[in-house]
Parts: C-alpha cells; structure tokens; sequence
C-alpha cells in the first residue's frame, strides 16, 4: 500500500487505533497526522544522510547550506572537493557517503515499484546508507504504508512514554513490537513522531 494524501493517512490511523487502542491517547492528543511525502531521488535520499545522527536543526542547517551552494546533485558532489563539502557543514564521515552514494548509480525509478524490502536492500548496499536511512528513505519518498524505524532513538523515547515503558525500547525489541501495527506501521511511526513533539516540545524528525 502506498500513502498518497492526508487521507490516506487518517484511514491508517483509523485503523491503527482501532488495532491498538493504547494510540487512542496519543491519536487525540496530537489531532491529525502530517503527509510527509516527499520527492524520491539522489537529493531526497542525500537529505536522510544529512539527518543521521543530528539534530532537526543542524541537518536544517546543512541541508539549506548545501542547497543554497547547489550541492545537491550527484554530479555536484562528485566534482566537489572534500574541503568544500566540509566548509558546507558535513563530517568526513558524511563527506564519504555523499560520494559513494553520487557514485551508486542507483536506479531511482525502479525503486517507485519494488517491494519495501527490496529498496530497502538496495539501499543498504551502498556505504553510508544503514536501515534507518533506507526506511525513512522509503517511508517518506516513496510513500509505503508499512515501513517503520525502530532504530530512531524519538520513535523509542515516544514509545516509552505513550505505552509506559520502563526505558526505550531496543531497536530488536522495538521492531518485534511494531509487527504487530501492520499494515499501518508507517503512520504509526508518524503518530509516535507527532506525540514525541507534544511531550518533548521539540520535532524529533525533519
């Protein structure tokens, strides 16, 4: 299934509710539900690994610096120096992944009709690109209903507090649990994301 509009996303949750009540609080507390569908494609894929492991306003930060010096195309970022790539905000580290990514040569048409599971191992297959990557990339780009993250550290605290958990959960653990949302485990992911900012007053995804 593929989340196409608000709709879409408001009859997922629906029917995630009623699958798991304990989001009932949540769902009311944090009204409707954010799209969050984006372009698919290098830049749109690129801007998740700008998002690892930072804060929503850094990689806002980086992301608008890239943008602005038009440094979001493979070819881009291929003739670029390291030292350019460096002056606009990313890491060594996300300086070689940008490069193995422009490099990849993935084909990002083919991606729109392959199953989740098949993106997602294309995906990982290049370096720098792990599983969170790939399933945001996947959830938000290409619109599959029943992806989650549960490596993102906001979806486990979110998850912590809405269901009264003793700590986080781990990433296994949290996987093992999220089976039980599908086929609605997307808009679960937003509707942990959305009650992470109301009980953290801060965005916990871009």
């Amino acid at each position: 299934m593929i989340i196409e509009s608000l709709e879409d996303v408001e009859r997922h949750a629906e029917r995630l509710v009623a699958l798991e009540p304990r989001f009932a609080p949540a769902y009311h507390a944090t009204g409707p539900l954010p799209l969050r569908r984006r372009k698919d494609g290098f830049a749109a894929l690129f801007d998740a690994i700008i998002s690892q492991q930072v804060s929503v306003a850094s990689a806002n930060a980086i992301s608008k610096r890239l943008k602005d010096a038009k440094m979001m195309g493979p070819r881009k970022i291929i003739a670029a120096s390291d030292a350019e790539l460096r002056d606009l905000g990313l890491s060594r580290q996300k300086v070689r992944y940008a490069r193995a990514l422009a490099e990849a040569r993935i084909d990002y048409a083919a991606l729109r009709t392959a199953s989740s599971d098949d993106v997602i191992k294309t995906l990982t297959e290049v370096p720098g690109i792990g599983a969170w990557t790939a399933e945001i990339y996947t959830m938000f780009s290409l619109g599959h209903a029943d992806v989650f993250a549960p490596g993102d550290l906001a979806l486990q605290e979110s998850a912590r507090l809405l269901f009264g958990l003793p700590d986080r959960p781990k990433e296994r653990a949290f996987r093992e649990m999220a089976e039980a949302w599908s086929p609605h485990r997307a808009v679960a992911a937003r509707l942990l994301w959305a009650y992470y900012h109301i009980a953290k007053q801060r965005e916990g995804i871009r």
